[in-house]
């Protein structure tokens, strides 16, 4: 049939339901995107496409999550080239709606707000940033419900979790914060949607794939390697039950003449609060997350590895 696209929410919750009753099909995943797509998001899509009857994924460049309007005018926009990598993924609908569609009258008053969890790390760098991340996503995670979940008077159809049957949606585990906030807000305000996490897709050389790459210079992305690298060197560390040495993995960033450093640190994976200081010292057991953000000459740069024992 070939991949549809949609740019408003009736269309597709039309689309959607003409869809799952063509394909007799339960379930729906949906795949939230700014475009720029690279294999990061066709992993996301894939895994998509084979937990589900029905894909969406939604392309909405957000003008919350920019703190200023140059960012956002650089931010690429490649729709067509995004809908052809979809495509051959298998997702069935695209969803490319205007900045008036999304917000009718003007940025909302009303927004989600991510609190303490989303004022730290990223959020300390970006203030509001994920206040608007949030915003968009709550939005998109009710656009994205399945056109059959709804009965004749619109109210939800929920299981017996409170979710609803066959409904999922998929954030990379790349943007550990991000998916972090957007679990917290899906259990605190009973959202009725499975939130699936995919694990980071990295280049052959290790580096984490991510649209801001584009604007690295060869010079700058060879620097950029010392992220992952410092990563690396945490989690092989907690693999064998030793002690972290995070000094040592920040050291390695700090000698990188062309990456300014903002913060490596080993968190609780939910609430990302700092693990105690003693799993510097001691042997590593249980669970954790290193992060790690950076400036590599004008770009900003993130990346985590989850940490188990």
């Amino acid at each position: 049939m070939g991949i549809r696209l949609v740019t408003t929410g009736a269309s597709l919750r039309a689309q959607s339901r003409l869809l799952l009753t063509q394909k007799h099909g339960s379930s729906q995943g949906l795949v939230p995107t700014m475009g720029a797509l690279h294999e990061g998001h066709a992993q996301l899509a894939r895994t998509a496409v084979e937990q589900n009857d029905v894909v969406v994924a939604s392309i909405f460049v957000n003008p919350l999550q920019f703190g200023e309007a140059a960012d956002l005018e650089r931010y690429p926009r490649t729709l067509e080239a995004d809908m052809a990598l979809l495509e051959e993924q298998g997702v069935d609908l695209v969803l490319a709606p205007s900045v008036d569609e999304m917000y009718p009258g003007g940025r909302p008053l009303v927004r989600i707000t991510a609190g303490p969890l989303g004022e730290k790390w990223e959020g300390a760098s970006r203030p509001g940033h994920f206040d608007g991340a949030l915003t968009v996503v709550a939005k998109l995670l009710h656009l994205g419900i399945p056109g059959t979940g709804l009965p004749g008077n619109g109210a939800f159809v929920t299981g017996a979790g409170g979710g609803l049957p066959g409904y999922r949606a998929y954030f990379g585990q790349k943007d550990a914060q991000q998916l972090a906030l957007v679990r917290r807000m899906v259990a605190d305000l009973n959202f009725p949607v499975e939130i699936v996490a995919v694990p980071t897709v990295r280049s052959e050389d290790g580096l984490a794939l991510s649209s801001r790459n584009r604007f690295l210079s060869g010079e700058e992305r060879e620097a950029a390697l010392v992220l992952s690298r410092s990563l690396r060197l945490i989690e092989d560390r907690a693999n064998a039950n030793e002690a972290l040495d995070v000094e040592s993995a920040r050291a390695l960033i700090e000698s990188q003449p062309l990456v300014d450093l903002d913060y490596l640190e080993v968190v609780d994976p939910g609430t990302l609060e700092p693990l105690a200081e003693n799993c510097r010292e001691t042997p590593f057991r249980g669970e954790g997350l290193a992060i790690v953000a950076a400036k590599v000459g004008a770009v900003r740069l993130i990346d985590n590895v989850p940490l188990s024992s």
